[in-house]
């Protein structure tokens, strides 16, 4: 029978509205800062709808080739990452997901583990790995140092552990070998953890600007937030070359400032995360074990 729509359930789909508006209502504003014009930005005119709608600092972001190198650079980052990201978590979590008896040596490498997650050897001594390995402006220097994500491995590891051994004992009995299984069974009933952890890779990845700081030394190797934060609306600049500009050209320079680019950056910034997470979202809800028989 149908539960009536009481008091609870109003408490609850007001505080879920609540929480909803509370994380809308400064993304809106976000991005009306980002298609006003800088007079209006300037002087808190704007609120959740553009005042003066102007494109200029979305123009001032695309039109312009370190973007699009940049904007590369970092879809490569994401997939190569992502790639070696899951491989490194798979590869760890499945002899980890063992027990003792299967495997002798798993508590020394489990505490190795989370010795190394919870004191890293910090920026310091890893700049200059990176610096002594000669990745100073390569790509790897922003892929190789986080390439194994430990709290990733402790989460598929735990996922894997869930999983029933009748299903790894049934495929040894009909020849199956160790690859065989993570690959047909752990692998196919894990994809909600795979695809948690795939989702923490591409954000961290897509959002990291400071490694891209510290590891280039020149900007044609930016990564694109990196690229992005160092974006900046310099006026003393702009009035000195505003000889031979025309009306229109000066106008859609001065309609840019410090305050709707940074709205522009950060919207240029979040929109190829919402249209990946849609894609990754189905899975979270998804059970545990899927399709797995009782013990």
């Amino acid at each position: 029978m149908r539960e009536k729509f009481g008091i609870r359930q109003f408490v609850i789909y007001l505080i879920v509205i609540l929480l909803t508006l509370s994380c809308l209502v400064p993304l809106l504003n976000v991005l009306a800062l980002s298609l006003s014009s800088s007079q209006a930005a300037a002087g808190n005119k704007v609120g959740l709808w553009p005042v003066d709608l102007t494109w200029a600092a979305y123009e001032r972001i695309i039109n312009d080739t370190q973007f699009w190198r940049s904007f590369g650079i970092s879809v490569f980052r994401v997939f190569v990452a992502l790639v070696l990201n899951l491989v490194m978590i798979v590869t760890l979590a499945y002899p980890l997901s063992k027990s003792k008896k299967v495997f002798r040596t798993r508590r020394f490498f489990m505490g190795f583990m989370v010795f190394a997650m919870l004191f890293n050897g910090g920026m310091i001594p890893t700049y200059l790995i990176v610096r002594n390995l000669g990745m100073i402006n390569s790509i790897w220097a922003l892929i190789l140092p986080g390439a194994v994500p430990i709290g990733s491995v402790i989460l598929v590891m735990n996922f894997f552990r869930g999983v029933p051994k009748s299903l790894e004992e049934s495929a040894l009995l009909d020849g199956a070998n160790a690859f065989d299984v993570l690959r047909k069974i752990y692998i196919p009933i894990s994809l909600p953890s795979l695809a948690t952890v795939s989702l923490f890779s591409i954000v961290g990845s897509w959002n990291d600007f400071f490694g891209g700081l510290i590891y280039m030394t020149k900007i044609e190797n930016y990564p694109l937030m990196t690229y992005i934060q160092s974006l900046s609306v310099n006026i003393a600049e702009t009035l000195q070359n505003a000889s031979g500009m025309t009306s229109e050209q000066l106008q859609s320079l001065l309609a840019v400032s410090d305050r709707n680019l940074n709205a522009a950056k950060i919207i240029v910034a979040i929109v190829p995360l919402l249209v990946i997470y849609p894609f990754l979202q189905k899975y979270f809800v998804q059970g545990i074990v899927v399709g797995a028989v009782k013990e």
